[in-house]
């Protein structure tokens, strides 16, 4: 089995790399990517990301999220260290739920043009109340499209059942 070569790995500067500049402040560029070995398959790949934060625009207040990134990618990738990095760029950043949610599903689709992402974002109550703000996008004029707008439609037909928040 051949790994990747110098060549394939030129644009990631984040992995392995110790002398990290963690961004306090929403910051898109520090996003990442380097080809997919395999364009013609159809494959999920799937973050889980349980320590996200963000602030309310309003009061300032931490809010808490897993939140789950899930594409089908085209001709990239995105690095899982420079991803992690944007995530805790939302740390200081004042945004509502639904804003966090839709900004990274775009950035994504910005960086990779995937066949196919979703972004769905569990946040934990405040104030009595959870947010579960659901996006996705499917590459237009692909069976990809119509898979994204039969997912919207159907996305939570059978909710989980809540009893860790």
């Amino acid at each position: 089995m051949q790994g990747r070569t110098k060549a394939e790995l030129a644009g990631i500067s984040l992995l392995g790399n110790q002398a990290i500049d963690y961004k306090f402040g929403y910051d898109p560029a520090v996003l990442e990517s380097f080809a997919n070995k395999h364009p013609g398959n159809d494959y999920f790949v799937k973050f889980n990301c349980p320590e996200f934060t963000s602030l309310c625009p309003m009061t300032g207040q931490p809010d808490f999220a897993t939140i789950y990134i899930s594409y089908v990618p085209d001709k990239l990738l995105v690095e899982s260290k420079s991803l992690k990095l944007y995530l805790f760029s939302f740390r200081n950043h004042g945004d509502f739920h639904e804003d966090c949610v839709n900004k990274i599903m775009k950035d994504l689709v910005e960086l990779l043009d995937p066949k196919y992402i979703e972004v769905w974002g569990k946040f934990t109550p405040r104030g009595g109340i959870s947010i579960d703000p659901y996006c996705n996008y499917g590459k237009e004029g692909t069976k990809w499209q119509a898979a994204a707008e039969k997912r919207l439609m159907y996305h939570d037909m059978y909710p989980e059942i809540i009893n860790n928040r």
